[in-house]
């Protein structure tokens, strides 16, 4: 049996392997063979076993034995060895290998064999495995041959170049002026592979970019040969000339071109003809029009240019083969924000394929679709993108929700347009919208108080149809708490009115509460709806008192500190519930209290008057329709905004000792037991501290009128941290018919009770 006859048995037998130990069998059988061979000593069974092992390390069988063998082959003088020694060599051998080097001298002397054949062989293995140390070593030889006068040779060498300028990079000035050259070339693989060594010296050094600017009307010259040649059977592809050359070619005019305008300027004409001359049924043609486009943005085009560019772009989306679709979004999506006009053009292209099965062609239209949201077409696209978020993958489903909101957000014709679009995408996707929506949609709907009544009408129905979605459930159950009373008066001009009884109120919300859908949070809002609703009806009060007790016992923690502090309200302050439990006033979003804090405080008391006169504060409490401020806004958060004429706050400094300065950021001010804290609009406040015992401290403020006209509506809150001793004191009345509020802050008290000098400090 011939050992030519001897590989194809055996590929015949590993192939007819039933099982993997059956071929690891004959494996090792005959990896035992081709050792004893190789020990043998002749080259010609030698180069035979290494075809044969060099099989088995195809199939992914230690192979590395044969590493010397390699080594010995390549030296010999004889061509059919030295092909299988180099062939050995750039499949078992790599730069980390010490076998490596020790063919460094074969492959220096065979690059000066007088055959081309035996060069190439040489070349191709440097530029396969060449490490660091050979490309230094061989560079010189590499450059001489790419002056060669043999185009085989040359192109072989070319290639080489590359390599070794991308393992050393600093010996791409060896190569400089030699590549110029090569651009004189007619062999298109010489060509192809000078283009391929230009760029990668450009892109390794820029500093020779302004030497091959030079030749910029070369590339131009050989790229419309290309374009406008007739056929060439060599080198014609589906109708293109070379498509694979012309890529090349425009990669490295896109590089040449970038930021250098006598450059771009050089290529215009070229780019306009190329963009309007190839074919793009065939994917050859598609390929060469993608990179001219990425050409046509990268430089410095004209306007006229780019427009072609977006218009080649637009076909792509027409194209049946998703990755040309996928790729003409993934561009357009680049130069959406430079060239939004030319894209927009193809806006309806870009929505129709939001209807495509494959899902990455789905979510580069949503990001592409979404980048084209503006003022002018906002109620067209989000009608379109609301569709989508109905029928999209669920993996998508957060992400179109999330650019709906922020789309809305910015260009929102109207203020009940927003609304009714966030209600929409909570009813559509309320389970994958992000944890912000909530506290953004309550942002957005208090400060919109036109709206209150429709709102709360409208949230009202989706809570009765479907309390699945827990964004929408906890909005819903936020305004039936805050706007209940406008819901019971049914008075709602912008939506169908419907009659809605206390009972139907409560019952929905203990729905809510009772549902084992609801998340804790869901029934924490629904826990305070219900309470604050307690403000807001008359004859089923008794019932939300029921309601709240049930839950003091409740499991889950939250719920049970909320239901018992709101029983301390039923019990302990009755009298103070209507006004901790009024209205929220207006949050600015980016106020820094329009955020979860951990501040709690404790009230010491609150108190009101119809007349105000010279004694202890002892006032009567307010009715529940009065406007007064929140309590916990004593320990900071966003001001109130006030119908009067506010009193302008002295300048503040930062307090790092502060209780998360909230309560600092005041200058201290000395004082002494009973002095006059605060007197400004006829009212005059003054504190008094009596120790009681060792622990005991009674602290009393005084309040008089010290003018001639009447103070009314007096209110007065007080609030301490738990962590700090500190005071807050805050006063809203009217005096001569304008309303006043104001603030004090007392950082310190006096020395004779707490040993230390004590502060104030008005807001």
């Amino acid at each position: 049996m011939s050992p030519s006859a001897r590989l194809q048995e055996m590929i015949r037998v590993i192939r007819s392997a039933r099982t993997q130990g059956e071929e690891r069998g004959i494996i090792q059988r005959e990896c035992a063979e081709i050792r004893a061979q190789f020990r043998q000593g002749d080259n010609g069974v030698r180069s035979h076993s290494l075809a044969k092992l060099l099989y088995v390390h195809m199939l992914g069988y230690p192979a590395h034995f044969g590493q010397m063998e390699c080594v010995r082959l390549i030296a010999s003088p004889r061509y059919n060895e030295k092909r299988i020694g180099y062939l050995g060599a750039m499949m078992l051998l790599d730069e980390k290998q010490d076998a490596s080097l020790l063919i460094t001298n074969s492959i220096k002397n065979d690059l000066c064999h007088s055959s081309q054949y035996v060069q190439s062989l040489a070349l191709c293995t440097l530029g396969c495995m060449g490490s660091a140390e050979m490309c230094r070593d061989l560079a010189p030889e590499i450059e001489r041959l790419l002056r060669a006068s043999n185009s085989y040779i040359k192109k072989k060498a070319t290639l080489c170049a590359v390599h070794i300028i991308r393992k050393v990079p600093e010996l791409g000035e060896l190569f400089t002026p030699s590549a110029r050259s090569l651009l004189s070339e007619k062999n298109h693989g010489v060509l192809h592979g000078a283009v391929v060594l230009i760029t990668q010296l450009c892109e390794r050094n820029p500093d020779t970019l302004g030497q091959f600017r030079k030749a910029v009307p070369e590339l131009v010259q050989i790229m419309r040969s290309l374009v406008t040649s007739s056929y060439s059977p060599e080198h014609n592809i589906a109708g293109i000339s070379d498509p694979f050359l012309q890529v090349r070619i425009l990669r490295l005019l896109r590089i040449l071109g970038h930021n250098n305008d006598s450059a771009s300027e050089a290529m215009n004409d070229l780019l306009a003809q190329v963009a309007t001359n190839t074919d793009s049924s065939k994917t050859a043609g598609s390929a060469v029009l993608y990179e001219t486009v990425l050409t046509i943005m990268d430089i410095n085009s004209e306007s006229g240019l780019r427009v072609l560019a977006v218009n080649i772009l637009g076909r792509f989306l027409l194209n049946n083969d998703r990755n040309i679709r996928y790729i003409s979004m993934t561009s357009l999506q680049k130069i959406v924000q430079t060239d939004h006009n030319a894209v927009q053009r193809h806006r309806g292209t870009i929505v129709d394929c939001l209807k495509d099965q494959d899902t990455s062609v789905k979510r580069r239209a949503l990001d592409l679709s979404l980048a084209l949201v503006s003022a002018v077409n906002i109620r067209s696209m989000m009608k379109e993108l609301l569709i989508f978020l109905s029928t999209c993958p669920p993996e998508l489903r957060s992400q179109t929700a999330s650019g709906i909101f922020n789309a809305a957000e910015r260009y929102a014709p109207s203020k009940r347009w927003h609304i009714d679009t966030i209600m929409h995408v909570l009813t559509t996707a309320g389970g994958d919208v992000r944890d912000e929506t909530v506290p953004n949609l309550i942002q957005l709907i208090t400060a919109t108080s036109e709206l209150h009544c429709y709102t709360v009408h409208k949230l009202y129905r989706a809570l009765l149809k479907d309390i699945s979605h827990q964004s929408l459930v906890q909005v819903a159950c936020w305004c039936i708490g805050e706007y209940g009373d406008l819901l019971l008066k049914g008075e709602c001009e912008e939506i169908e009115p419907v009659e809605v009884t206390e009972d139907d109120v409560l019952d929905a919300l203990e729905t809510v509460l009772q549902s084992h859908m609801s998340s804790p949070a869901t029934r924490g809002f629904a826990l305070t709806a219900t309470m604050k609703l307690s403000t807001r009806i008359t004859d089923n009060v008794d019932r939300i008192r029921s309601i709240v007790s049930i839950y003091g016992s409740c499991i889950d923690l939250e719920l049970q500190q909320r239901a018992v502090e709101y029983n301390a309200l039923f019990k302990k302050y009755d009298h103070m519930r209507a006004a901790v439990l009024e209205r929220m006033p207006v949050m600015d979003k980016n106020s820094p209290g329009h955020t979860n804090g951990d501040i709690s405080g404790e009230l010491i008391k609150e108190s009101e008057t119809s007349k105000s006169k010279p004694a202890e504060t002892g006032f009567p409490s307010e009715s529940a329709s009065q406007k007064v401020c929140d309590l916990l806004d004593l320990l900071g958060g966003p001001d109130t905004p006030s119908p009067a004429p506010a009193i302008t706050p002295p300048t503040t400094n930062s307090s790092a000792g502060d209780l998360l300065d909230l309560l600092g950021g005041l200058e201290p001010t000395p004082v002494v037991p009973n002095l006059t804290v605060y007197e400004k609009n006829g009212l005059t406040l003054k504190l008094q501290c009596d120790r009681q015992t060792e622990t005991d401290v009674t602290v009393t403020l005084i309040g008089s009128n010290s003018s001639l006209s009447d103070i009314t509506n007096f209110t007065l809150q007080a609030a301490v941290p738990k962590v700090s001793l500190k005071m807050r004191v805050r006063m809203s009345f009217s005096h001569q018919g304008t309303l006043c509020q104001d603030t004090v802050q007392i950082d310190s008290f006096p020395s004779d009770v707490l040993n230390f000098q004590p502060s104030f400090s008005p807001l």
